[in-house]
């Protein structure tokens, strides 16, 4: 049994929890490591457990703890984990310290690995040893963000193909995961629509080669975006946002570049397949969608555990490879703040990380 400082968050009786706590790990069994975790990235997947939607500008703050308001509807549509004490934190990157009797959790003993334990932000963790990535002479920082992103990015590509489809748009491109897939794209030779928000955001891109960026924030951006659809032959997209007109503006834009392409009329608009995938919600508001794109349209949500076990076995480990190949270039991750288990749970630090502004990813460092 190894002890030590563990994130939890606790939902109950209309209150948000968060508090650093001592916790015991057992000793690690079969297949499963113990990792001490030097390193771990604060990701928008991270945020539902960690802060939701609670109203953290008026939250009570102390060391290494705060208790923040749930609002409705929220508290009571997370009904399922009131009184649940949940630990935090998707992915991170440490030592392997100890492990089971399982020839492959023995060989990882003294390695630096990549792990997706789910409990993160924690000084000690246990771990599927097939689920670790050897980062080699690769540092934990490099390492910590090798999984959601990278195989995120990858999924959508891998998605794509089994689809048939020849171009890709995403929407919030410029995240530290839409570079990605910008480098991504350009290295398989795939079109792909970036859709940004600022000026900025534009020379972002472009500086990493991209071909295909539409403004939202720009006058003529429904021009753009047919533009760019029609350029790239794209008809299947991913969208972080969820809320608002994001995914309507893109089954617009889609319609409207197939049905210009018809030589005779329909009633029910184009025979061309228009797929849109939701794979995060930085926006809370509900999806709007309007009658505006025929019938031949399917949105549906995305998730990357749901996508793997569906690509199967070998899809996996080929995607592996690549994020371990890339890792410090075309899957490396920056940071704009590094911080400890008890500095992350401070009013400056949460207000900025829920905020989940493009290039400003926070870094826990659990041992201090």
């Amino acid at each position: 049994m190894t002890t030590g400082k563990q994130i939890i968050s606790t939902l109950a009786d209309g209150k948000l929890t968060v508090e650093v706590a001592q916790v015991e790990v057992a000793d690690p069994t079969g297949n499963q490591v113990l990792v001490e975790m030097e390193a771990a990235p604060i990701n928008p997947s991270d945020l539902a457990i960690l802060t939701g939607m609670a109203d953290l500008e008026n939250a009570e703050y102390a060391a290494g703890r705060f208790v923040a308001t749930m609002p409705e509807p929220f508290y009571s549509a997370q009904k399922g984990r009131h009184g649940q004490r949940l630990p935090v934190g998707n992915e991170g990157a440490g030592v392997v310290i100890a492990a089971g009797d399982g020839e492959q959790a023995q060989a990882l003993v003294g390695q630096r690995v990549a792990c997706v334990p789910g409990n993160a932000y924690s000084q000690y963790c246990l771990a599927d040893a097939g689920l670790c990535l050897p980062l080699g002479d690769i540092s934990s920082e490099d390492g910590a963000s090798a999984f959601v992103n990278p195989m995120t990015a990858l999924g959508f590509v891998e998605t794509a193909r089994m689809e048939q489809q020849k171009g890709i748009v995403h929407t919030a491109a410029a995240s530290n995961l839409g570079q990605m897939l910008v480098k991504i794209c350009a290295e398989d030779d795939i079109p792909l629509v970036n859709i940004v928000r600022k000026a900025e955001h534009v020379e972002l891109l472009a500086g990493l080669g991209a071909k295909h960026i539409v403004n939202s924030s720009d006058d003529d951006f429904m021009d753009q975006l047919r533009a760019a659809i029609d350029a790239a032959d794209a008809y299947c997209g991913f969208d972080p946002i969820g809320g608002g007109h994001a995914v309507d503006n893109c089954f617009k834009a889609m319609e409207q570049v197939a049905t210009g392409k018809m030589s005779e009329f329909s009633r029910y608009g184009s025979e061309q397949e228009k797929r849109m995938y939701i794979y995060g919600r930085l926006d809370f508001s509900p999806t709007i969608l309007t009658p505006a794109y025929g019938f031949g349209w399917t949105l549906s949500g995305w998730l990357l555990t749901p996508f793997l076990q569906k690509a199967g076995l070998e899809t996996l480990l080929r995607m592996r490879q690549r994020v371990l190949d890339g890792l410090t270039t075309t899957f490396a991750s920056s940071y704009k703040a590094k911080v400890s288990l008890e500095e992350m749970l401070t009013r400056d630090a949460v207000l900025d990380y829920r905020e989940m502004k493009t290039g400003e990813k926070y870094l826990v460092t659990p041992q201090g």
